[in-house]
Formats: C-alpha cells, sequence, structure tokens
C-alpha cells in the first residue's frame, strides 16, 4: 500500500497576524547578528526583565529563553543539554540553562543561532535559578550582568518599601547601560516606547479574552507561539500594530463564526505551566484528537505589562505570576479560568521548574476547589525530551476527558 500523501498545508497568508508576528520574532536575531557585526554591543536578557529599558537606550537584545525554547522545539535540546552536563553540569539544573550555556561555550547552533553577548541583563521576577544562569554567563564570557533583585512579596499589593527598592534598581540598571553602552536615557523616548508597550499588551490581553466565547475563535496553542513576540519586542510600534490586527483577526473570527482551532471544540482546558517545546505538536495533538481546546494559561497573559508612568512600570514587573504570594497568583488563575468557562485544568509538573512544581501542586488542588473543575498533571520538561514520556501524557488527558465527558 503506498503511504497516505500528508496534506500540504496552505502557505500563511503575508498579510495576517500570525506571519507578521513570526516576522518580528525571527528579525529579533536577525538584526541583533547584523548590529554585532556592525560593531554594536549587543546583550542577553531574561524574559521578565524590563524590556523597555534597553528598548529606550536604543540597545539591542535577545533572549535565551526563547532562544532555548526555539531550540528545543527544532529537536536539538538533548543534544545542547549534553553538552552542559558534559562540562559538569548538573542534569537537575533548568535545560533552558544547559542550552544556553552549552551554546555560550560552543558559539553556534544550526537550529537557532544569534549572537554572542557583550553584557547580560538579568531579572529574577521569572525564576531565581535565573541569578546563577546569568553569573555563570558572565563569568565564563568574562563580560558584565546587571541584576536586578524582585523580591518574592508576602502580600497581595505591592508596598511603598517594595516599590522604592525595585525603583532604585531599575534606575541603576539604566545609569549601567549608559556606562556600558555610551547611550543616554530620554524621557521623551520612554514616553514613546511605554506608548507602544501598552498599545502591545492591551490589544494582546483584548485577543486572549476572545477565548470567553464559545467556542473560542482560537486555538490556544497559538498564545504559546504568539507571546514570544510581547516578551522580545512589546515596546515596538511593529509589534503594537500587530497585536491590534491579531485582535481584529480573533474578532472576527468569532463574528463568522470562525476558529484557528480546527475541529469540534467540545471541551476547554487552562493549561498550567511551560510549554513542552520538544512534543509540542503531540502535546496539541493530544488534546485535539480529544476535541479540548486550551483556551488559556496564565503565562500568556503574564506578558501583557499596563501602567501610565515609570513608577507604574515598576510595579507592573513586580506582579508578574512567579514573584507574588499563592492566594494572588491563584486569584488570577481563578479569574481565567471563571472568564473562560474552563472545565478543567491540565498542569505540566516541569522538571526544570522544582520549586515551582511543588508550589504549583497546592495552587492547583485550590484552582480545581473554587472553580469545581476537575485537575491532573503529568511530568515533563520545557527543553529536555528525555524527561517526557507520550504514554504517561496521553493517559492523563484520557482521566480529564472521561471526567469533563461525564460532568456534561
Amino acid at each position: 500500500m503506498a503511504e497516505e500523501q500528508k496534506k500540504q498545508r496552505p502557505p500563511v497568508d503575508p498579510n495576517s497576524a500570525k506571519y507578521k508576528l513570526n516576522e518580528i520574532a525571527k528579525h529579533a536575531y536577525t538584526d541583533a547578528i547584523e548590529a554585532k557585526a556592525r560593531g554594536e554591543l549587543v546583550g542577553w536578557c531574561s524574559s521578565n526583565f524590563p524590556v523597555e529599558i534597553p528598548e529606550t537606550l536604543g540597545l539591542n537584545v535577545v533572549y535565551p529563553e526563547n532562544q532555548a525554547a526555539g531550540i528545543a522545539a527544532r529537536g536539538a535540546g538533548q543534544r545542547m543539554c549534553e553538552i552542559s552536563e558534559a562540562d559538569g553540569y548538573s542534569n537537575d539544573i533548568c535545560a533552558y540553562a544547559r542550552i544556553s550555556l552549552a551554546y555560550a561555550k560552543i558559539k553556534e547552533c544550526p537550529e537557532q543561532d544569534m549572537p554572542q553577548p557583550d553584557y547580560v541583563l538579568c531579572c529574577n521576577n521569572i525564576c531565581n535559578c535565573m541569578i546563577k544562569w546569568y553569573e555563570n554567563l558572565a563569568r565564563e564570557l568574562d563580560i558584565p550582568m546587571i541584576l536586578i533583585d524582585v523580591p518574592f512579596n508576602p502580600d497581595y499589593e505591592v508596598s511603598d518599601a517594595e516599590l522604592a527598592y525595585v525603583r532604585a534598581q531599575f534606575w541603576a540598571a539604566i545609569h549601567q547601560l549608559e556606562e556600558i553602552s555610551g547611550n543616554k536615557w530620554s524621557d521623551e523616548r520612554f514616553k514613546e516606547v511605554m506608548e507602544y508597550s501598552g498599545r502591545s499588551s492591551r490589544a494582546w490581553l483584548a485577543a486572549t479574552a476572545m477565548a470567553r466565547y464559545t467556542p473560542s475563535p482560537f486555538n490556544g496553542f497559538d498564545l504559546l507561539n504568539h507571546m514570544a513576540v510581547m516578551v522580545t519586542a512589546r515596546g515596538k510600534k511593529e509589534a503594537a500594530e500587530t497585536m491590534e490586527l491579531l485582535y481584529k483577526e480573533y474578532q472576527q473570527n468569532h463574528e463568522e463564526g470562525k476558529s484557528t482551532f480546527r475541529v469540534e471544540e467540545k471541551y476547554r482546558i487552562m493549561f498550567e505551566g511551560i510549554a513542552c517545546w520538544p512534543y509540542l505538536r503531540a502535546t496539541s495533538t493530544g488534546l485535539k484528537s480529544r476535541n479540548i481546546n486550551m483556551v488559556t494559561t496564565i503565562y500568556a497573559d503574564a506578558f501583557g505589562f499596563i501602567y501610565d508612568d515609570f513608577d507604574g512600570m515598576v510595579k507592573a514587573y513586580c506582579n508578574v505570576p512567579n514573584a507574588i504570594n499563592l492566594e494572588h497568583a491563584r486569584d488570577k488563575r481563578v479569574k481565567l479560568a471563571k472568564d473562560n468557562s474552563v472545565e478543567g485544568l491540565l498542569v505540566h509538573t516541569n522538571r526544570s521548574c522544582k520549586l515551582w512544581s511543588g508550589f504549583m501542586y497546592e495552587m492547583s488542588r485550590q484552582i480545581g476547589d473554587m472553580c469545581d473543575i476537575p485537575v491532573t498533571s503529568f511530568d515533563g520538561d520545557q527543553a529536555d525530551p528525555r524527561n517526557f514520556s507520550e504514554a504517561q501524557y496521553d493517559t492523563r488527558v484520557q482521566g480529564l476527558t472521561e471526567i469533563m465527558e461525564a460532568r456534561k
């Protein structure tokens, strides 16, 4: 029997938001490579470092987490992790860090290249492991490291003391970057960047909120791909315009009864945790084959920053999901689950995030109780394919499906 021909996907419309977002994400690397070739400085930047600072200063930065996700999604995660492990780095540390440290050593990876750094920008509001990862990069490459410490907030609101502590670090980082680059801070330029960041964020949050409609006008896995632009470029004009286009497209999908989720939507779930990039297609297919749409995840909305001034920006970065207490973090997720009529919660227990995983067990239980929805989890990793079992994932999703079906 002849092998069945795979259906050819139609080319992406160059006028679509999907195409334009992919182009912005691609140019984040190519523009930096070209800048490096011109002799300009390039920094490596953590995902929740205030992007508005290097954008206002006109600096070229790239994001090791995004690069590691791209490398893993294209099948090279294990190869890069093993390079770091051969140098003595434990496979118990973050797979993103192992990939990044390997790349800093070998300086090339055909799956996703980016220029070597002249300095690194680190903010620990996403993860405290980030500090040691970036310290090692700075030491091994003998380059400056700028750190912004956002303390874990045991209270529900950002206190005046925390605001003052973090604000001072923002300005210290600005002054350090002025010294490193020779560029000068401009309040007028910051206002422009703030406006673009706000436009990008409002449009992005409006787009993700379209999942409140049943069926959702989009496949939730779109969010995991599109949020790369929110990480790297939300302070740019082209990002603001394209996010506004994305919102209009989702709105049009809803009005016309269309969706980028290509099968009937029988069940709606919330996904918790970082995507398993080496197995993104498998995780998506495992849901799609059961007519389950992942309509929301906190890590998409986490990159929507709304503020009106410099202090507002500081507060926004103090309020990201991984820097706030359990009650505040839980309530953000409960709101998403209720707003989007979620029927189940699927939790990725990420091996690279052990402390977070323990924190998430209790939070997941509370979310399930408060929303009256079933919760299940699966073991995996965001970048190391050795830590993911398709059989386990399939079994857990099947169990979740059966519970949701019984509740219909």
